[in-house]
């Protein structure tokens, strides 16, 4: 009795769903990063490069007016308003307030915020622009 040898079939691997998920992923990373707002004021520069993601974010202008994740708040209510945020945020386990000063806003204002993060337990960013 002959045996007869079979063909062997090289295996192929369909790339079409791969491209839809990095297309997909793609959109996601496009538009979330989109999502991230400072205002539009212009931030002290750094050579100093930090990558983190922005959950919390506290804004303070020249005139005094201090946001709490696009939400003006007094600078009395700031350690209540911070609390209250930190337990939405969704990054629960190492949480950390970026602050974003305007160029020119009293070092005292920055400080104060950075005293009641410290108070939290929470961790704090200066966001600044790139110097060239």
């Amino acid at each position: 009795m002959p045996f007869r040898r079979r063909k062997k079939h090289m295996g192929e691997v369909n790339m079409s769903s791969m491209t839809d998920i990095i297309f997909m992923l793609l959109i996601f990373f496009m538009l979330t990063s989109t999502l991230v707002k400072f205002l539009p004021f212009q931030l002290p520069k750094s050579e100093q490069r930090t990558n983190a993601s922005i959950k919390t974010t506290v804004s303070i202008e020249k005139s005094g007016k201090m946001t709490l994740n696009d939400r003006q708040i007094l600078p009395t209510q700031l350690e209540a308003a911070l609390r209250i945020a930190l337990q939405n945020a969704p990054d629960k386990p190492t949480p950390s307030v970026t602050i974003a000063a305007e160029t020119g806003v009293p070092f005292e204002q920055v400080t104060r915020v950075m005293a009641v993060a410290n108070r939290l337990k929470v961790r704090t960013i200066l966001a600044t622009e790139p110097k060239e």
